[in-house]
């Protein structure tokens, strides 16, 4: 049975953790859908973990549609969330809500995600039938406006700035809430305040939910991993010694041999 955006509310009042990955293609998708995850960001982080950019900044609403389209075609029980990308939603309400009226209707995706403190959007979403997820603390696309990935609310300050701007998404009518890059104190706080599940990213263990972005899970990065992210595989190295094999086989002459050829 599919997943909806109640049944995350559930999930929190039962106090029933569960967990969000990011996927950007349908195989992928497929899988995380059949291991039983009940949500899949289409996150912009393709921008860098599938299309090579160093930040989420480039990534455009084609290449976030083309990839969720993917994503919602290899998931059948999953609620998919797809992130709007830079600028897609910043301009105005009306170019905000004509965008993620396009998820919905294009692409096939349940709701759409927004970074920062976006109240009059997420509210008209929501009067629009169109579920937003909310995104507090570190916000990529706002990475240069914060001089980096810099972790939020670390002065009383800060926090109480998060504080009310949790309330104040809550109140606009968001169905959850991702809180990265913050203090674990901080986030416990809003956890504790809010009605609506919380889904944390380098937010400490309080939160009802937890979010990686699927290459960091599989050990697929280059170069280091963030704080936060924890590889559950080393995927990098089995795919290199598989191409290697190969390679090798090809050379040698022993691939392809009889069993893997027509007669």
């Amino acid at each position: 049975m599919s997943i909806t955006v109640r049944d995350l509310r559930s999930f929190k009042e039962r106090h029933e953790r569960f967990v969000m990955l990011t996927a950007y293609d349908f195989p992928t998708a497929r899988i995380l859908d059949e291991a039983g995850v009940p949500v899949i960001l289409v996150g912009d982080s393709l921008a860098q973990n599938v299309l090579g950019y160093e930040t989420t900044l480039p990534a455009t609403m084609e290449e976030m549609l083309h990839h969720t389209k993917a994503v919602t075609r290899g998931a059948a029980n999953a609620l998919i969330v797809a992130d709007m990308p830079f600028l897609s939603y910043q301009i105005s309400v009306e170019e905000g809500i004509r965008n993620a009226g396009r998820f919905l209707k294009e692409a096939g995706a349940h709701a759409v995600k927004l970074e920062g403190p976006m109240y009059e959007l997420a509210a008209t979403l929501v009067d629009r039938g169109i579920p937003v997820m909310g995104h507090l603390g570190l916000t990529p696309q706002s990475v240069h406006a914060m001089g980096g990935y810099r972790v939020q609310g670390r002065t009383d300050e800060q926090a109480r700035r998060l504080l009310d701007e949790a309330q104040g998404l809550e109140k606009a009518g968001i169905f959850s809430l991702v809180l990265e890059g913050m203090p674990a104190a901080v986030a416990a706080e809003i956890t504790e305040m809010v009605a609506v599940p919380t889904i944390g990213i380098g937010a400490g263990p309080h939160c009802d939910a937890q979010v990686l972005v699927l290459t960091d899970l599989l050990g697929l990065g280059f170069g280091r991993y963030p704080k936060f992210a924890k590889p559950y595989a080393d995927l990098r190295s089995v795919i290199t010694q598989a191409v290697t094999a190969f390679r090798e086989e090809v050379v040698s002459g022993s691939f392809p041999d009889d069993a893997h050829s027509y007669h």
